[in-house]
């Protein structure tokens, strides 16, 4: 197939001839020259010139899903096709989100994550190489469309009504919160010593501010803040690298596959925590066929409070940060969180000596860890898991994320992720408008039959636990299977 497209120039008219980007490829992933594609130039009556645009060439969904690996990737954004197979290692986000939508329409997705559109389609230019034919339908034919036609149209209601907007007052006051606990937490040992009394009520306000430092990082993260996307990288690296002792790069790299294909395996990486844990139905069921046991598997439940709670943050989190800042060489991160641990010896060193507030550190970290675990697990390990299904972007957020009820405590406990569902389906959307526009995803979801589901947090709690002893028993029943 060919597109022909009339563009204005000054001059005569010309035909000029390019490579045709039709069904046969080579093994690399670039086209075939099979055939020409003409373009024609024609002068226009006022003798002005307008910039020749490239011949764009007609694509059918059967072909753009070859392009799904990761050595040839191709994607579909608003019905225009992609080749971003070379440009890939460049990706902010990294390569293997790009990865997860590779043959695969990618509008929603791609409006959800990416603030600065506008700025975003400068990249995007160089690497259009066609679009859907007009009889495909904008998305695969699996999809609903009346689903995902009346999720976007709710996203541009959202937009008028001007709920991405951050109200910067509302997030200083975050900040400053964290700033006060911080100063606090030094000011009391200063004037009442260090008995064990003054050291819990320094370790409590630490793990306070570390805890919110979390919440506050993660906010910097999805959207902006400031008018200056330069800012907003600086403030998160302060907040995220010299406040919480972790890597930017890393949260960046982690965090943002995770929203793409949440609880899906292998792409969602928080739902792969093997050989710790199995979680979801094929997971264990794997182990157990393969009779794998590096632990026992059937007492997971169990041991998610002994281990997973208080060593999530310490240990686990701590050494996966540090591991990619030294192999990808992230230098800047580096010293950044070297920042962190140098501004906790010089503060409580006096008190404790570098020993003591060496421990003091990872007291604090060993006491936020359950609060952050308890928060990120809560709202997906209950839910859904499976492997690639390529749903619609409003089902693969729903099915695997829920909601927890809205309280002034719950609100400040969860740092507003007690609503997943609406953070998950709009991840650029300041937290403080998630109340606002829960009400209207829900009766989308009613409309299309998607179950929302909205629970207490303590039955939240409880069901991370009872989750890990469903995924437990279906390993027990694969393993000890004769």
């Amino acid at each position: 197939m060919k597109l022909e497209e009339k563009l204005e120039c000054n001059g005569s008219v010309v035909g000029r001839s390019q490579p045709y980007l039709g069904e046969n490829h080579q093994a690399n992933g670039k086209p075939k020259a099979n055939g020409k594609a003409e373009v024609y130039v024609k002068q226009e009556a006022n003798g002005k010139c307008k910039e020749p645009r490239k011949s764009l060439n007609l694509y059918t969904w059967q072909e753009i899903q070859r392009h799904n690996q990761d050595s040839d990737q191709w994607l579909v954004i608003s019905r225009k096709v992609y080749n971003v197979t070379a440009w890939a290692d460049r990706h902010p986000g990294g390569r293997r989100i790009l990865n997860h939508y590779a043959g695969e329409d990618a509008t929603d997705v791609f409006r959800a994550m990416h603030l600065e559109h506008d700025v975003v389609q400068l990249y995007l230019k160089p690497l259009l190489i066609g679009e859907l034919a007009p009889e495909e339908p904008s998305q695969e034919r699996n999809k609903n469309s009346q689903l995902v036609e009346d999720f976007q149209e709710l996203r541009r209601t959202l937009e008028a009504m001007n709920m991405f907007d951050a109200n910067f007052g509302f997030f200083f006051l975050h900040l400053a919160q964290i700033l006060i606990l911080e100063v606090l937490a030094w000011l009391i040992p200063y004037h009442f010593g260090n008995g064990w009394t003054v050291t819990i009520f320094v370790a409590f306000l630490l793990t306070v501010s570390q805890a919110q430092s979390s919440f506050l990082q993660h906010d910097i993260g999805h959207l902006s803040i400031f008018k200056k996307s330069k800012w907003n990288h600086l403030m998160h690296k302060f907040v995220m690298c010299h406040l919480k002792g972790l890597s930017v790069n890393w949260w960046n790299n982690r965090h943002f596959q995770h929203h793409v294909k949440p609880n899906i395996y292998p792409k969602d990486p928080d739902i792969d925590m093997g050989p710790l844990f199995l979680l979801g139905d094929t997971q264990p069921v794997k182990y157990g066929k393969k009779k794998i046991k590096y632990i026992d598997y059937e007492k997971q439940h169990l041991y998610f409070y002994m281990v997973g709670l208080p060593l999530l943050m310490p240990v686990y989190f701590n050494l996966q940060s540090m591991q990619m800042m030294y192999l990808k060489k992230y230098w800047v991160d580096i010293a950044c969180v070297s920042s962190f641990y140098i501004r906790y010896f010089i503060t409580f060193s006096p008190f404790y000596g570098i020993f003591g507030s060496f421990l003091l550190i990872y007291l604090v970290k060993f006491l936020e860890s359950p609060w952050i675990a308890y928060v990120t697990q809560m709202s997906h390990i209950p839910m859904k898991m499976s492997k690639e299904e390529n749903r619609d972007w409003l089902s693969t957020q729903v099915l695997a994320t829920c909601n927890i009820e809205q309280s002034f405590f719950n609100d400040w406990f969860t740092g507003h992720l007690n609503f997943q569902i609406e953070h998950h389906l709009f991840p650029t959307m300041p937290r403080h408008n998630y109340h606002k526009v829960a009400p209207l995803v829900r009766s989308l979801c009613a409309k299309h039959g998607l179950k929302y589901v909205n629970k207490p947090m303590l039955r939240a709690f409880g069901d991370i636990v009872r989750a890990l002893k469903k995924s437990a028993a279906l390993w027990m029943d694969a393993y000890y299977e004769t």
